[in-house]
């Protein structure tokens, strides 16, 4: 038979019935034995529900366990690939280096080749070259031709190809016109090359593109406008300030005389600064009307360096010369 057990909440409940048989000494420690009672419960709960929480955390790290295992298992795949991949690179390695070796050799042969090749080919084009030959510039290492004063003049033909030759000689098969390459150009030439859209998009500056178009009046007669006049003695040609006033007001219609004024100084200056002043200006005293006055010229000296075709208002050419000689 089972002992009888004490329920709190019933020693709560009925205080009148132990109250009628029980002593104050026995209802104080049934008092203490209850309250002990629910501490002892309210523990209890607080221990299962910790108990719950554990058993949790038990299953989430056991799930966590049992993913890394998974990663640890694809870890050592990967890693036995990655060794049998290591392996096959170190195999290839091998060979290549083996491959190497062969080709540095093969390498070493084909320039030892090469170089005397080269060397022999050079003899001949330095030969070619004294004998007054025009050799294609791309077909040439100018640096490493051997020829009287190690001088090479470069040229463009009306080909549209670069050469080189020994300056100023003709080519003895006269085969095409020499001109000067572009780069080779004064920047007015440049310019004067260019036709007035393209002088317009390269250039806002008026001043500028009126000194291009002075300066391609001075070299080409179909222009027809050319303001320029024979010289004498040390100047090959001028235009005077006055005759390039009234000719800025030819080309540019509409063009008050105070504001040619102007342009006048802005087109010499321009003129100056593009021909990196193989033009000059030079002042003049003469007499008009029983009047002494002073009058700037833009001149061209005879001694002046201009590259390519240069010519005196008799428009006949002259031999090409070059800026392009190497050394």
């Amino acid at each position: 038979m089972s002992e009888p057990t004490l329920d709190p909440d019933t020693l709560e409940t009925c205080p009148e019935d132990l109250e009628t048989d029980a002593t104050p000494e026995l209802l104080a420690l049934l008092e203490t034995f209850v309250d002990e009672l629910r501490t002892l419960r309210a523990d209890n709960n607080r221990l299962q529900t910790r108990v719950t929480d554990l058993e949790n955390e038990v299953e989430t790290l056991e799930s966590q366990l049992t993913d890394l295992e998974s990663q640890t298992n694809s870890l050592e795949s990967k890693m036995d690939t990655l060794e049998t991949h290591t392996t096959e690179l170190e195999t290839r390695l091998d060979t290549t280096e083996t491959d190497l070796e062969r080709l540095d050799a093969l390498t070493q042969a084909t320039r030892n080749r090469t170089g005397a090749t080269k060397a022999r080919l050079e003899e001949l084009q330095a030969r070619e070259l004294e004998k007054g030959a025009h050799l294609r510039a791309e077909h040439i290492d100018e640096h490493a031709i051997n020829v009287p004063d190690g001088r090479l003049e470069k040229i463009t033909k009306d080909d549209g190809h670069a050469y080189y030759r020994l300056p100023d000689q003709d080519d003895p098969l006269d085969r095409n016109n020499t001109t000067l390459a572009h780069g080779d150009l004064l920047p007015i030439q440049q310019l004067a090359r260019m036709d007035e859209d393209m002088r317009r998009a390269t250039t806002n500056a008026l001043p500028t593109r009126l000194a291009a178009k002075l300066w391609q009046a001075r070299t080409d007669s179909s222009v027809g406008d050319d303001p320029w006049k024979t010289g004498c003695k040390s100047i090959q040609e001028y235009v005077t300030a006055s005759d390039l006033k009234h000719w800025i007001r030819r080309q540019e219609p509409g063009t008050s005389e105070t504001y040619a004024k102007k342009l006048v100084s802005r087109v010499i200056d321009a003129a100056l600064e593009f021909s990196n002043n193989r033009l000059a200006v030079r002042k003049r005293t003469q007499r008009k009307n029983g009047l002494k006055y002073t009058e700037r010229r833009l001149v061209l000296s005879e001694d002046a360096e201009i590259p390519g075709k240069t010519r005196g208002s008799s428009h006949t050419d002259e031999p090409p010369e070059t800026a392009g000689v190497r050394r």
